[in-house]
């Protein structure tokens, strides 16, 4: 049995998420499912990284300091979190390569706020998830099911799109 190529397997994550994701009832958390779902066609399935990524959507993603400061939208986070393994391949990211994992971050975050107009939670669907009137009016206008699920597809191609190179070389 020949393995799939990896665009190949990217292209069937990303058709069957289109189908799921916004019927999704349950661990609907856009962070954890944007990194878990590119671990998943990488062949890594680790609930660690479910857990890692889980208060990156609303503890750090929906959240709102006290000097206004609006934290990223999870899938932004879960983004940047899968281009550093992506860019590592099999082995820890010497420290040569930090730069790289940082511009190609860069690059993910600049190409998603030209796309939706904004990178943080609060800027693109209105909630703080640290109040629960802000969460409640995100379960009744239906959030998930009619915007917040495209951030994740769009995070996961956009991934895929800027490692292209590293996926081929790293993830065979």
């Amino acid at each position: 049995m020949t393995k799939k190529d990896i665009n190949v397997l990217f292209d069937e994550k990303l058709k069957q998420l289109e189908e799921k994701l916004p019927k999704l009832e349950t661990d609907i958390n856009c962070a954890a499912l944007t990194l878990t779902n590119i671990l998943d066609v990488l062949g890594i399935d680790n609930f660690y990284f479910y857990n890692l990524a889980v208060p990156l959507a609303g503890g750090f993603g929906g959240f709102i300091s006290l000097k206004g400061w609006k934290g990223p939208c999870g899938a932004v986070c879960g983004g940047c979190a899968a281009i550093g393994i992506i860019l590592g391949g099999q082995k820890k990211l010497k420290f040569n390569q930090h730069l790289e994992a940082y511009q190609t971050a860069a690059k993910f975050v600049h190409y998603f706020e030209k796309k939706f107009g904004a990178t943080s939670c609060y800027e693109l669907c209105g909630i703080e998830f640290s109040d629960l009137d802000s969460v409640n009016n995100y379960i009744e206008k239906k959030k998930w099911e009619n915007q917040c699920y495209k951030y994740v597809i769009f995070a996961i191609d956009k991934v895929r799109e800027l490692t292209a190179s590293d996926l081929k070389k790293k993830w065979k």
